[in-house]
């Protein structure tokens, strides 16, 4: 009897796969949007401040030129006393050109009785904003969302979305989506009333 000494070959090592690219940049792709996705689902249903709730309050420094009270920076709690009307816009938001005119002339009519109108230029960029205000002879006081601060404090979803505050800092109405005249002259007069 003979003895056989059986070997194994040496292991190989299994081929090395190459990178495909054009997939990982396709499955990156996939997760970036679906990490948009649920991101904009969480945010659709975030509770928002709503009618009877206390306003959030924020702190806000004005763009140069569109102070309030001849104030660079001011609160909401410091326009306790006035009914604000604050709306959430930007310059590359196609629906708030359709409410702008009528938010200025709002504006223009109910400033003198101590109605407060504040614009919140949310996620844009100061020179846009500016040149949106210029262009729209918008005149009311104005301040950027730096850090998108006072949004995630409203939880908005989008622009343009508009608060309407009474005298005590209570929500009185939410609009998702342009306000109109009609709208403004209905609930400014009832703050004004209370």
């Amino acid at each position: 009897m003979t003895d056989t000494i059986q070997t194994t070959p040496p292991a190989t090592e299994a081929p090395r796969r190459k990178i495909r690219w054009p997939m990982v940049v396709m499955w990156a792709a996939i997760l970036a949007l679906l990490a948009v996705l649920a991101w904009g689902l969480v945010n659709a249903n975030a509770s928002r401040p709503e009618a009877g709730q206390n306003a959030p309050t924020f702190n806000v420094e004005f763009f140069d030129g569109y102070e309030w009270d001849n104030r660079a920076v001011s609160s909401l709690s410091e326009m306790r006393g006035h009914p604000v009307v604050l709306n959430f816009w930007a310059s590359w938001c196609v629906e708030c050109r359709y409410e702008t005119d009528a938010i200025e002339q709002a504006w223009q009519r109910y400033r003198d009785q101590g109605v407060v109108f504040l614009g919140v230029a949310y996620a844009d960029v100061e020179p846009n904003s500016l040149a949106y205000m210029n262009e729209f002879n918008v005149t009311f006081p104005h301040a950027p969302d730096l850090g998108t601060a006072i949004s995630k404090k409203y939880e908005i979803t989008g622009v343009p979305e508009t608060f309407f505050i009474d005298k005590n800092g209570v929500v009185r109405h939410v609009q998702i989506g342009p306000v109109n005249q009609q709208m403004l002259d209905t609930l400014i007069p009832q703050m004004l009333a209370e």
